[in-house]
């Protein structure tokens, strides 16, 4: 039996038995972890009012071979995140952050970029930051460390920069030059405003792309995108975005 003790971000909680939960959560050196807290259930556990979901938190935990599940011990609230929960969208934007992060981050191996992208756009929207500008700015992000999204500055098939049309391509795999795209069935046009969005998560952190936020239609375009890679790469849509998409209306 091992003894581990983490700084972690929580992914999901979900009910066990009648008494107890099962925690998925984000360490920067072991990835997503999953271990169950005995009692979480009951009205004066230890644990109460601890596991929320996107908080950051000290977690301690134990871990038994030939155990998929491990075992927590403690649980002691860093960052709370109850504010991003105010309402049905925030709650829901939130959800896709928490499903990204665990669809995109490995287990049992060091996930130190995706942690620290998870924590800096849940920062950032504590502190204000819109909403949507915080999920396009992970979604795409997420998509880039997992080697799925490339930046958008080169055609892979012809080597020419891409300038202010580009096209994905039609699984998704890869943003291409106008004249390259044009020639590949079933690409899609990736407008100016979209393209630059992109650009600018290469080398702009999300506070100041706040400052200077793109409109609404650019990110609502680089959520088309973004959604037309994962996609691509998965197979499946995440179940938390079918649910905002057919909760707002969002496509």
């Amino acid at each position: 039996m091992r003894f581990h003790q983490a700084e972690a971000l929580l992914l999901d909680v979900a009910s066990l038995g009648d008494a107890d939960r099962v925690v998925t959560f984000l360490t920067r050196d072991r990835g997503r972890k999953r271990g169950v807290a005995r009692g979480a259930r009951r009205r004066y556990s230890r644990h109460a009012g601890q596991l929320q979901l996107l908080s950051k938190a000290d977690v301690q935990w134990l871990e038994k071979e030939g155990r998929e599940l491990a075992r927590l011990t403690r649980v002691e609230l860093i960052r709370p995140a109850d504010r991003l929960f105010g309402d049905l969208e925030g709650i829901l934007v939130a959800s896709v952050l928490a499903e990204s992060a665990g669809v995109f981050s490995p287990e049992d191996e060091s996930s130190e970029l995706v942690y620290r992208l998870l924590d800096s756009t849940i920062e950032a929207l504590l502190g204000g930051v819109d909403r949507w500008l915080a999920l396009r700015y992970f979604e795409s992000w997420v998509l880039r460390l997992s080697g799925i999204f490339p930046a958008p500055e080169r055609c892979p098939s012809c080597g020419r920069e891409i300038v202010e049309l580009a096209m994905l391509s039609g699984g998704g795999e890869s943003l291409l030059c106008g004249d390259c795209g044009r020639a590949e069935a079933g690409s899609r046009r990736v407008g100016a405003a979209a393209l630059e969005f992109l650009r600018r998560i290469g080398h702009e952190p999300l506070r100041r792309m706040g400052a200077e936020p793109p409109t609404a239609e650019a990110l609502a375009e680089v959520g088309r995108v973004a959604g037309a890679v994962r996609r691509g790469f998965l197979q499946h849509e995440l179940k938390s975005v079918l649910v905002l998409e057919r909760t707002l209306g969002e496509d």
